[in-house]
């Protein structure tokens, strides 16, 4: 059979065919209101500022850095991370100050505040990928398994890519009987994968949710959607501001550098501890990932222009996912953070912190990592600053 009509059951048949961790694309009454709003013309999401989501430059040469014998050396650790041996009983204790922070790896975050427990972009699987054979594999394991986590009264997740929205993690937490606060859109994938709709929150940007005292504030982004091998922009991408009674945490999600950093923080900071993505940057896709440098100034955005609270990176050193070397995320930001006057928190992955405590700053990743160039230093530093005295720096060369 030919013809235009043909066409419907073999696109069916595709639906069917795909693989469940591609999610659902909204229909219904979810796509009207993602119809209606702001924040979405043309038939997409639009971002707050401009920016180009697809790579820029040559594909040739970014191939070539990318796949590279000896680019692909520094793109891993050349030995075994650290990972803290968080146990339950590390985190079943309130913290002091009534805020704790226990970064899982990559963008994952277990945030206690005001005596609530809030589950960032949860990502428990091997590979951030819709496929268990292929894709970014960890760098490290998970400090804990999911189900020693404890109960969690709310998992925030701030986009739909694969290394951030994990299918085996949202299935292992339906059962558990959390709620999620998703970005607009999100709650389709959810929903297709068993979460009950009462259970979702789904917002736009500038739109709140209450979840057992705290609120849950879906901020904007500079970023991009998509799980399939069509990229519909129907699915919104966000920050997160999470207001207790006491404490103010924020989560930045992926984003790239933007102004309106500046009005978030005006609007709902000044925050205890930012959780702000300085990793799998590039200058081919510099516009939806911040480099460290951009990563700091946007904490001190949110912080009313002046050194505040705590910092700490997110979206490093679990998958490989751009060409920079693996630990020169941490190195810049460190760099950054001191040149600035700002405390900056580098716990190994599932190390407990409380913001107001005693703060991580060890660089950690320095004997596991091959030389740095510190391209991002001036000549002046390259050429004078000495090495202290009886320390070598495995992360580089001065």
């Amino acid at each position: 059979m030919t013809g235009a009509g043909s066409l419907l059951p073999l696109r069916s048949r595709l639906r069917e065919l795909r693989a469940d961790a591609f999610g659902a694309d909204p229909a219904g009454e979810r796509l009207a209101r993602i119809r209606r709003s702001p924040n979405f013309a043309d038939g997409v999401f639009q971002n707050p500022e401009g920016a180009r989501t697809r790579p820029s430059g040559s594909t040739l040469e970014f191939a070539k850095q990318f796949f590279a014998k000896e680019q692909r050396a520094r793109r891993a650790p050349t030995g075994t991370i650290p990972v803290h041996p968080t146990t339950l009983a590390d985190i079943a204790k309130p913290p002091a100050t009534g805020l704790r922070i226990t970064w899982m790896g990559h963008s994952s975050v277990l945030a206690e505040i005001d005596g609530r427990r809030v589950l960032f972009d949860p990502v428990w699987g091997e590979r951030c990928s819709p496929f268990a054979f292929a894709g970014p594999k960890r760098l490290h394991p998970v400090p804990l398994p999911l189900a020693a986590l404890g109960p969690v009264d709310v998992v925030v997740i701030s986009h739909d890519h694969y290394d951030h929205l994990d299918l085996p993690t949202i299935r292992a937490l339906v059962g558990t009987g959390t709620v999620f606060a998703v970005p607009l859109g999100v709650g389709a994938h959810l929903e297709h994968w068993g979460v009950p709709v009462e259970r979702i929150h789904e917002l736009d940007w500038n739109e709140s949710a209450k979840v057992n005292g705290i609120t849950l504030t879906a901020t904007p982004a500079r970023h991009f959607c998509g799980r399939g091998l069509r990229n519909q922009q129907h699915t919104l991408w966000a920050s997160w501001v999470v207001a207790g009674p006491e404490h103010r945490i924020y989560h930045s999600g992926d984003t790239g550098y933007f102004g309106g950093f500046r009005d978030i923080g005006a609007e709902h900071g000044p925050f205890d501890a930012t959780m702000i993505q300085i990793g799998a940057y590039s200058e081919f896709w510099p516009d939806i990932h911040m480099t460290p440098a951009e990563g700091l100034r946007a904490h001190l955005d949110l912080q009313g222009g002046a050194p505040h609270g705590v910092v700490m990176p997110i979206h490093w050193g679990t998958f490989n996912l751009a060409p920079h070397a693996w630990a020169e995320p941490g190195e810049w930001t460190k760099d950054a953070a001191d040149e600035a006057g700002q405390t900056a928190a580098f716990p190994r992955p599932g190390e407990p912190f409380e913001p107001a405590g005693a703060v991580p700053v060890d660089p950690w990743w320095r004997p596991l990592s091959a030389p740095l160039a510190h391209p991002w230093r001036s000549p002046r530093e390259t050429a004078v600053t000495p090495l202290p005295v009886g320390a070598l720096d495995l992360a580089g060369e001065r």
